[in-house]
């Protein structure tokens, strides 16, 4: 064994910790976009036993690509937003058999049924013999699926509204359970519609309702946050995010501004609002991730904060994303 003098060793081991220092200050990746790995959109989210369940379209057009390319939803969740575990695809638009294809915008529910956890899945999809679009609903006893067919049919299709001539102006669903059990669904694209459930969840408890909101595009999304409930959705194209305020599920609302402005690299802009550990939350997406695009978008997360009287600051984008905010007692 070579005996290095005593100056070499002393040398060798300052360099070491330097090098060891270094790694340490280099900046970790940014927060945002969420996912590197995949181009994400439209996300829907879900909070269950202090975990945070994050759903997502996934983005698979080409670098070139003229039109969405979407197959599948994912599922990813996390204890503290900063680490996310990646589940894979919980459901696929196919697996709905009457439908063409196109897993497009989504939302979850979670309820009890028959003393047993059940997770409800509402999907936006293009119908195989109806023509348009349609949303159907899923059930998983497991909020990371597989998600099955609750009807084997359509929950909505487009010859029930006909407040336009388009055929996607039935996507987006955004499912709330009220107080008092009474779940409503939001959809729609150019109007925005509203219609009650019945318990089970898979059944329209009414009539479908036209919410008159000006400038209305698409991205409806419901929540609660003390005593006061939140109608949010985008607004003309490129797309913004704004809200309405009103004193029950179905209002009457009261408009309050704009809260995100429109991305530079896609017209679209679709938000989740929720709250964890005692913060709330915005999930989003924009087009940030290289090579991203209109048709190649990304999801991302910023914190939101109420002002006193319960309006909603304006939030920017950022790449640091939240702050960690991890969830006591649960792993992984």
């Amino acid at each position: 064994m070579t005996a290095f003098p005593l100056t070499f060793r002393l040398a060798t081991a300052l360099a070491a910790t330097l090098a060891i220092a270094t790694l340490s200050a280099t900046p970790a990746r940014a927060a945002n976009p969420l996912f590197p790995q995949l181009y994400t959109a439209d996300p829907a989210v879900l909070v269950d036993n202090g975990r945070v369940y994050l759903y997502v379209g996934h983005d698979e057009a080409p670098p070139d690509g003229k039109d969405f390319v979407m197959n599948e939803w994912r599922v990813f969740s996390s204890c503290d937003l900063r680490h996310w575990t990646d589940h894979g695809a919980p459901m696929k638009a196919l697996d709905f058999r009457w439908a063409k294809g196109r897993a497009w915008a989504s939302d979850i529910a979670r309820r009890v049924v028959d003393g047993k956890p059940t997770y409800f899945f509402y999907a936006t999809v293009e119908h195989a013999t109806i023509p348009g679009f349609a949303v159907g609903v899923a059930t998983s006893d497991s909020p990371t699926g597989p998600f099955k067919d609750a009807r084997g049919s359509a929950l909505i299709t487009n010859d029930m509204t006909r407040q336009t001539d388009i055929a996607w102006d039935d996507i987006d669903p955004a499912v709330f359970i009220d107080d008092d059990g009474q779940a409503h669904l939001y959809f729609g694209n150019t109007v925005l519609k509203h219609a009650r459930l019945k318990a089970s969840m898979t059944e329209l408890a009414g009539p479908i309702d036209v919410v008159p909101v000006k400038d209305f595009t698409e991205a409806s999304y419901l929540h609660k946050h003390r005593g006061t409930y939140y109608l949010s959705y985008s607004q003309h194209f490129p797309e913004e995010t704004a809200y309405m305020t009103g004193p029950s599920a179905t209002g009457p609302w009261t408009p309050r501004g704009v809260i995100m402005a429109k991305n530079t690299r896609t017209p679209t802009i679709h938000q989740a609002i929720f709250e964890f550990n005692g913060r709330s939350y915005i999930a989003y997406h924009n087009a940030d991730l290289p090579g991203g695009g209109e048709f190649r978008r990304s999801v991302a997360i910023e914190e939101l904060h109420y002002d006193a009287d319960g309006t909603i600051r304006f939030i920017p984008q950022t790449e640091a994303g939240p702050a960690p905010n991890p969830s006591p007692g649960c792993a992984g």
